[in-house]
């Protein structure tokens, strides 16, 4: 089954430069091929994927910038828009504007890239130019095979996003055919279903047990330091 990995990427300022400027080649490529379609399209031809493709790579002994960035980055720009104007058609898909999309770029070759584990809070994984890119490994990819990446910068900081297939098969069909279950919800027990079962799950880490029970102890010791003070003129009666 094929699934999600997102990772906070801790890119050097080497690979910064290079992953902006992917993107922004990848988002000039995307517009400069939807002015061609629609030029095509309003003198009633068409121009598909394999045709821009091979404009690409002679455009390339041209524009040295072009040859600068992942090749594979701008081929699955061109891919994106083809399926993007065969599904919605070529004047309703909208240009990429800087300011309104974030910077992002995909490596649709899995096969070829590399993952290694460096401790227990970081792993990298070796993508065509980039080189070694580190990320703060929230989860183990032990066993998942990685199918594409894409590099997606939000704010200041950039993240990779591996699809993965970790090998767990959908089930041909229900275990149970034309049957039925309730499941609720709840507090001491994760789940309960209508046949009785009590499901539990621990929801936090141990990290995150360990920071409550801390945030625990510091609200018990300072508890005393906010305690409302008596009235002036209260004290003064109990005393006389």
């Amino acid at each position: 089954m094929l699934a999600g990995r997102r990772f906070r990427a801790e890119l050097t300022e080497a690979q910064e430069g290079l992953a902006q400027q992917t993107a922004d080649v990848c988002r000039a490529v995307w517009n400069t091929g939807l002015e061609q379609r629609r030029e095509y399209r309003r003198r009633g031809a068409w121009m598909n994927y394999e045709q821009q493709a091979h404009e690409l790579v002679e455009a390339k002994e041209e524009h040295t910038w072009l040859a600068e960035v992942p090749a594979h980055c701008l081929q699955q720009a061109l891919r994106d828009l083809d399926e993007a104007c065969r599904t919605h058609g070529t004047f309703k898909v909208r240009w990429r504007s800087a300011r309104r999309l974030r910077p992002s770029f995909r490596f649709p070759e899995g096969s070829s890239m590399k993952v290694e584990k460096l401790n227990r809070r970081k792993s990298q994984v070796k993508l065509p130019k980039l080189g070694w890119v580190k990320f703060r490994a929230s989860r183990s990819l032990e066993g998942d095979a990685i199918r594409s990446a894409t590099m997606t910068r939000e704010g200041k900081h950039w993240f990779v996003s591996l699809l993965v297939d970790d090998g767990i098969a959908t089930p041909a069909e229900h275990a149970v055919p034309e049957t039925a279950v309730g499941v609720d919800r709840g507090v001491v027990v994760a789940v309960a279903t209508s046949a009785g079962d009590l499901l539990d799950q621990v929801f936090t880490t141990p990290a995150e047990q360990q920071r409550a029970a801390v945030a625990t102890q510091t609200f018990s010791r300072r508890q005393g330091f906010g305690q409302p003070q008596q009235d002036a003129s209260t004290i003064r009666g109990a005393a006389g």
